[in-house]
């Protein structure tokens, strides 16, 4: 594993690769005690992204991503990656993406809510665009604060319930 350090608007964010892929991006998180620091080719795409993010550059995630997690988990996360820049979509409308994906005729928000809470790739995979059924902000690993901040930085005008 490899991993690095960003300085961003939000603290320093810790990203963490394999040999082809990021597995990792986190905010308020100590460096692994094992791992390499190192210039990664993986870690600096990741940096370049982040670089335009943070100047408010909207582009497609052209690095492969590896997030560690159940199937379920990963379905879930694959369609956080469909949430446009700037919107928000409720963990009902996910579950009931997902309760179709998996031929259900229903599923448990609660259940994508816990899915959504263990994305390990925060930001690129956009967590923090997922909001209670009436467009409340709801818990967010980095802080309401800095889920408040990636959507206000998106251009989301919802109001902060």
């Amino acid at each position: 594993m490899y991993f690095a350090e960003y300085p961003s608007p939000l603290g320093t964010l810790l990203l963490t690769c394999e040999e082809n892929a990021l597995t990792g991006l986190w905010m308020q998180r100590r460096p692994p005690e094992t791992g390499r620091r190192e210039d990664h080719p993986v870690l600096k795409q990741a940096m370049q992204w982040l670089d335009g993010y943070f100047r408010g550059e909207v582009q497609p995630v052209l690095f492969p991503l590896n997030p560690e997690g159940t199937p379920f988990q990963k379905q879930v996360w694959q369609l956080l990656l469909t949430i446009p820049y700037g919107t928000t979509r409720s963990y009902g409308d996910i579950a009931q993406e997902m309760a179709g994906l998996l031929g259900k005729e229903k599923m448990s928000a609660q259940a994508v809510g816990q899915a959504v809470g263990k994305n390990p790739i925060s930001i690129l995979i956009p967590c923090h665009r997922v909001v209670g059924a009436k467009g409340q902000l709801t818990g967010y690993a980095g802080g309401r604060d800095k889920k408040v901040w990636l959507l206000r930085h998106e251009g989301w005008k919802g109001a902060e319930k």
